[in-house]
């Protein structure tokens, strides 16, 4: 068997000019006839980079000095920027953060989706640091240090960034990953515990604790102190989501979820488990509520139908405009947390079904299912970063005039928009950003369709 050709890959950083940003926040540059994507960089700078890894006529690396800065670049608000890999933006200004991902929308919606876009809808914004209310902390035990690290990955790395605080998460625990390192660090299973998951309400925080061993005793005593000292309730998982448990369990009584999140707005408040999907930056969320309503423009005798509704995020809010309201999710645990937050909130004008939106063939085909028979005044899509490709090549059976598209991917949104436009007879009105993600090369985005 013969063995992999190693690529040899030059040992010292190179000179190079970069010209443009990727859609992923890199700056590019050319080098040996290649591409070459570099981390740190911005366009009309001179910079050192260093290459560390060589495919298909593309290098990538990452700058290790600026020779020649842009007047765009700005000193990164975190301490920990040039390691950790959870942002990618914060060496460019936030003026010019918006540029790019707006400039990124009209890029992907002309050279996918055949349109050409001029005016966008003012972006919604937000604050820029402390807004990460949700997030995945890895943990792993370094022997050679003798220390615990928690945290996110390096750049170009899959190793953990080695990081005493995070500028972008809640302070609550972006200013505790020290003390949180130094608390695990403590425990006999220290290198038995792989994650930490975050989760912040509006009232309470709570840490899940991924651990592959069982807990003694004092190491339970350990995280319940934590939590006391700091303001967090422990919870622990031995293995999948079904087994997230609180280290001190609440009264059976209690059933709705420990967390919640409150749209005053709207009167609501939007009760959720730690391991469920909400969206991470809270002040931006309400902003697109309000939005995605303003373009859908509910009457109280129309029907309403929420693709992808999560735990009611929008649905809910939108029953409470007094339009009727169907709501369809993938996922039945949120489904029933859907229907819960609407019983909660006393609503009775919202009715909610668990199907696979993706399979429009075969036995779970979602056209068999009841809620599909009918029609539909006005339909909200939000989809997970792969799109709605599947419903959106069926969107005419639903009969709806308008439909209001949100992503966490604009390249979807665009292959989709131009199956609506295209194929399906509707007409983009208008679209643009919202900045759910500041610093990094996220783009969240909405879009209103008109037929």
């Amino acid at each position: 068997m013969s063995r992999r050709k190693r690529i040899k890959l030059p040992p010292e950083p190179v000179d190079v000019a970069i010209e443009k940003l990727s859609h992923e926040g890199k700056g590019i540059s050319y080098y040996n006839e290649r591409t070459f994507f570099v981390n740190g960089a911005l366009p009309g700078e001179k910079v050192k980079a260093k290459i560390t890894a060589k495919y298909k006529g593309v290098y990538e690396g990452y700058a290790v000095e600026i020779s020649e800065a842009s007047e765009k670049r700005v000193d990164a608000p975190c301490a920990y920027y040039s390691v950790c890999g959870g942002c990618s933006l914060q060496h460019l200004s936030a003026v010019e953060q918006l540029n790019f991902k707006q400039q990124s929308l009209r890029d992907l919606f002309k050279h996918i989706a055949k349109i050409e876009i001029n005016d966008l809808l003012a972006p919604l914004l937000g604050p820029s640091l402390g807004y990460r209310t949700k997030a995945r902390l890895g943990v792993r035990y370094v022997a050679k240090k003798n220390k615990v690290l928690v945290g996110f990955r390096e750049k170009q790395s899959n190793f953990l960034a080695d990081m005493g605080n995070c500028a972008v998460l809640h302070p609550l625990i972006g200013l505790r990953l020290n003390d949180l390192s130094l608390m695990i660090a403590g425990l006999e299973a220290k290198q038995a515990i792989p994650q930490v998951e975050v989760a912040i309400g509006d009232t309470r925080a709570i840490l899940v604790f991924r651990h592959l061993q069982s807990l003694c005793e004092s190491d339970r005593q350990s995280l319940h102190d934590f939590g006391q000292k700091f303001g967090f309730e422990i919870y622990t998982q031995s293995g999948g989501p079904t087994t997230i448990i609180p280290l001190n369990p609440l009264p059976e009584e209690q059933s709705l979820p420990a967390l919640f999140y409150h749209l005053p707005r709207y009167d609501l408040k939007l009760w959720f488990a730690a391991s469920d999907f909400t969206q991470v930056n809270r002040i931006i969320n309400r902003q697109m509520i309000d939005l995605a309503i303003e373009l859908l423009s509910p009457a109280r005798d129309e029907h309403i139908l929420d693709l992808f509704c999560g735990l009611g995020n929008f649905s809910l809010p939108l029953a409470r405009k007094g339009c009727r309201v169907t709501g369809v999710e993938g996922s039945h645990e949120l489904v029933l947390k859907a229907q819960e937050n609407a019983r909660y909130n006393q609503l009775e004008n919202c009715a909610f079904f668990t199907a696979d939106l993706f399979c429009d063939k075969g036995d779970n085909n979602y056209r068999l299912k009841q809620w599909a028979q009918r029609q539909y005044h006005k339909i909200l899509i939000d989809p997970p970063r792969s799109g709605a490709k599947e419903i959106v090549s069926q969107i005419e059976i639903f009969k709806a005039t308008t439909i209001v598209y949100v992503s966490c991917n604009p390249s979807t949104l665009a292959r989709d928009a131009a199956i609506l436009v295209h194929e399906k007879g509707y007409t983009l009105i208008n679209t643009g950003i919202m900045d759910m993600f500041p610093h990094t090369s996220h783009v969240e985005s909405i879009a209103l369709f008109q037929r």
